[in-house]
C-alpha cells in the first residue's frame, strides 16, 4: 500500500500514544501468544489474571487471525497523549460506525442496543486494562515516549523522509509516497490533507497497522525501538545513590519492580518475609514510587513513572 503525501500532509503529520489501542492490540497477543514471541512473557503473566475478567465482547471484536478490527473499537486519538477514559468517551460516541462486525451472540446484542452495548464494551476494556495493561503502563509508556522523542530528533536532524523510512524494515519512501507492508490492502491512498498520525505501539509487534478510511486521520501504528528488552528480567543491584536516600531494601524492591509483581514474589526474590516486604511496599506506595493494582484475587505492585525517572537518573554516569 502507498500513502501519497502533499505539502499540507507533511505539515499535519504528528505523533500520539493510545492506551486504547494498546488494549485492543494486546488482545491478539493473549489469544495467540505463539505468534508473538517477544510478547509471550507478558501474555503468560496476564493470562491467569484475565480468567477473573469478563472480556467476551472485546474478544469477539478482535478476531484472530486479525484481518480487520472495526474502526469504532480504536479510533485514532485526537490528542497526543489521551488517557483511557477520553478514548473510551470517543468510542461510545461512534454509535453510527457499528458496521462489518463479526457475527457472534455478543456483537448481535451490541447491534440491537448500541448505547448499552458500547457501555458494556467500555466496562470490559476498563477491567481488561486493570488486569493486563495498567500494572505495566509505567514501563510501556516510558518506552513509547522514548520512541516518539527519538523520531522527533530524527525528523529535526534528517527530515521527514528518513524518519518515516526508519519506522519498520518494510516501510520505504519514494518520491511523495510512503510504502507500507500490508497483507490485506493494496493500491494508493491519498492522505487528503489530513497528514499522517504515527502511533508507536508495543502490542502491534511484529506488524505495522494502518488506518486510511474516512473519517479518521490516516494512521500508522508501528512497533517502537527497544521492544525486545521490555519484558526481560535480570538480577539487579539497588542503585547506590537511590539506596543512600531510601535505604538498600526499598531501593532493591524498586529495582526488582522492572515488571509488576506480587508481595510473595518480591519476598522470595529479596529474602524478605511477606509482612516485611508488604511494609516496605506500603511505604513506597505512600511516597508515590509504586502503585498497587488489584484484579480479582491478585494484587500486583508496579513502579510509577516517578520511580522510573529516578532509576534512570541514578543509572547515568
Amino acid at each position: 500500500m502507498e500513502l501519497i503525501f502533499t505539502t499540507r500532509d507533511v505539515a499535519n503529520t504528528r505523533f500520539a500514544i493510545s492506551p486504547l489501542w494498546e488494549v485492543v492490540a494486546s488482545v491478539r497477543v493473549v489469544k495467540n501468544p505463539a505468534a508473538h514471541s517477544l510478547l509471550r512473557p507478558w501474555a503468560e503473566q496476564v493470562s491467569r489474571r484475565l480468567r477473573d475478567v469478563d472480556w467476551r465482547l472485546l474478544s469477539d471484536l478482535v478476531p484472530v487471525p486479525t484481518r480487520y478490527i472495526p474502526g469504532f473499537v480504536c479510533p485514532p486519538p485526537a490528542t497526543s497523549v489521551p488517557d483511557l477514559e477520553v478514548e473510551l468517551a470517543t468510542m461510545r460516541s461512534l454509535t453510527g460506525d457499528l458496521t462489518d462486525l463479526p457475527d457472534t451472540r455478543h456483537t448481535r446484542a451490541l447491534l440491537a442496543d448500541p448505547e448499552r452495548g458500547l457501555e458494556r464494551l467500555s466496562e470490559e476494556i476498563r477491567n481488561y486494562w486493570a488486569a493486563a495493561i495498567e500494572p505495566y503502563w509505567a514501563r510501556i509508556g516510558a518506552l513509547l515516549e522514548g520512541d516518539v522523542l527519538y523520531r522527533a530528533r530524527t525528523l529535526a536532524g534528517h527530515g521527514l523522509r528518513q524518519m518515516l523510512a526508519d519506522l519498520d524494515p518494510g516501510v520505504s519512501w519514494e518520491g511523495e509516497r510512503l510504502r507500507l507492508p500490508s497483507v490485506h490492502c493494496a493500491g494508493e491512498r491519498p492522505l487528503r490533507g489530513m497528514g499522517l498520525l504515527l502511533v508507536p505501539s508495543v502490542f502491534t509487534w511484529p506488524r505495522v497497522f494502518s488506518v486510511t478510511a474516512p473519517p479518521y486521520q490516516p494512521t500508522v501504528r508501528y512497533p517502537p525501538r527497544g521492544l525486545a528488552t521490555l519484558w526481560e528480567h535480570a538480577e539487579v543491584e539497588p542503585p547506590q545513590a537511590l539506596a543512600a536516600v531510601l535505604g538498600r531494601t526499598r531501593a532493591r524492591l524498586l529495582a526488582e519492580l522492572d515488571q509488576p509483581a506480587s508481595t510473595r514474589e518480591l519476598a522470595q526474590r529479596t529474602g524478605l518475609t511477606e509482612p516485611g516486604a508488604n511494609q516496605h511496599l506500603t511505604a513506597l506506595r505512600k511516597a508515590g514510587l509504586c502503585s498497587a493494582h488489584r484484579t480479582g484475587r491478585f494484587v500486583l505492585y508496579a513502579r510509577t513513572a516517578v520511580a522510573e525517572t529516578l532509576l534512570r537518573q541514578d543509572a547515568r554516569p
